[in-house]
C-alpha cells in the first residue's frame, strides 16, 4: 500500500476513535464568497459527532487589517480554551471538501505548541457521502485551559519576506491558482495587484490532493518536484491570505522537510502594497 502522510487520519480511524478520551474534533471549514457555502450554517445543520466549530474569521489578530492573521498566543489560548481544546489533546481537524482550509488550523495548533494534530483525509463531504455518522446536536464543551508554547520560527514577517525576495535565501511556494500567479486572472480581493513575488514557484494547493484525499508521499514528492520545489532546502509558503499556503506546509512536513515557514500576510499584504515588487507570467526557469 502507498505510504500516506503521518499527519492525516483516515475516516475509518476517526469513526473508530470518535469516543476516545482526549480526542478533540475540529470543523475548520471556511469558504470563499464565490463558493456560495456558509460554513457555520452547514456545521449547525450537520457535523461529525463531538466536533467543535473553529471560526477562521474570528480566531485572528483583532488588531490586524489583514484577513486571517495569526492571533497572539494569548488570544489563541482564549479561543482554544473556550472550545474545550487542550494542547495535549489528540486534535483532528476537517473541512468540507477536504485539504482546503483544515491544514491552516492544523498549522495554527502546531505553531501554538500542540504536537498531536492531524487532518481528516477526504473532508466532511466525503464523510457524509460514505454514510458515516453526523449530527445536528450542539457539542457540549467542557472548560479547559489551552496553554500555548508558541513557535515564532514557523512564521515569516513582511520584512523577512522582502529580504528573502531580495536575496533568494529561501524558495517561495505560492499556493494560489495558476491564473492568479501569472496575473492572467484578477485577485478576488479589491485593490490588489495581480502576479507573484520575483522568484516564486507556483504549486496550487489543489495539486496536492484528489477528491479531497491527500496524495500519498510519492505523489506529494512528485507535485513538489514538478513545481520546482526542493524539500531539502528552505521553503516559505504563501497564498491569498495565509490559509491554503498551509496545505503546502502539510505536504512538506509529510515528506520530512524540516525548514519550511509560512508567510502569514501572503498576497493580501504583498499584493496590496505599492512598494513590493510584483512580476507576471510563469515562474522563472
Amino acid at each position: 500500500m502507498a505510504e500516506k502522510s503521518p499527519f492525516i487520519v483516515s475516516p475509518d480511524w476517526l469513526e473508530t476513535h470518535l469516543h476516545d478520551p482526549g480526542l478533540s474534533v475540529v470543523d475548520a471549514s471556511w469558504y470563499l464568497p464565490a463558493q456560495n457555502r456558509d460554513a457555520r450554517a452547514e456545521y449547525d445543520a450537520a457535523h461529525i459527532p463531538g466536533a467543535i466549530f473553529f471560526d477562521q474569521d474570528a480566531v485572528v489578530d483583532p488588531d490586524s487589517a489583514l484577513p486571517h492573521t495569526l492571533p497572539s498566543p494569548t488570544e489563541f489560548e482564549r479561543h482554544a480554551s473556550a472550545m474545550g481544546i487542550g494542547r495535549t489533546d489528540t486534535i483532528v481537524v476537517y473541512d468540507g471538501p477536504g485539504m482546503f482550509t483544515a491544514p491552516r488550523v492544523w498549522w495554527m495548533f502546531r505553531v501554538m505548541g500542540a504536537d498531536k494534530v492531524f487532518v481528516l483525509d477526504g473532508g466532511f463531504d466525503n464523510w457524509k457521502t460514505d454514510g458515516r455518522p453526523v449530527t445536528d446536536r450542539p457539542t457540549k464543551i467542557a472548560g479547559t485551559a489551552f496553554v500555548p508554547h508558541f513557535d515564532p520560527g514557523q512564521l515569516v514577517s513582511l520584512d523577512a519576506m522582502q529580504a528573502i525576495v531580495a536575496d533568494g535565501s529561501a524558495q517561495i511556494a505560492d499556493a494560489r491558482g495558476a491564473g492568479r500567479f501569472t496575473g492572467e486572472e484578477p485577485e478576488p480581493r479589491a485593490g490588489m495587484r495581480s502576479g507573484h513575488m520575483p522568484g516564486a514557484r507556483n504549486l496550487p494547493f489543489g495539486a496536492l490532493s484528489e477528491n479531497g484525499y491527500f496524495k500519498d508521499l510519492d505523489g506529494l514528492r512528485a507535485a513538489l518536484a514538478e513545481a520546482g520545489i526542493d524539500p531539502g532546502k528552505p521553503v516559505v509558503t504563501s497564498c491569498g491570505s495565509g490559509v491554503t499556503a498551509a496545505v503546502i506546509n502539510l505536504a512538506l512536513a509529510s515528506v520530512g522537510a524540516e525548514n519550511h515557514r509560512l508567510y502569514d500576510g501572503s498576497w493580501s499584504e504583498w499584493g496590496g502594497r505599492p512598494d513590493t515588487p510584483v512580476v507576471t507570467g510563469p515562474a522563472d526557469g
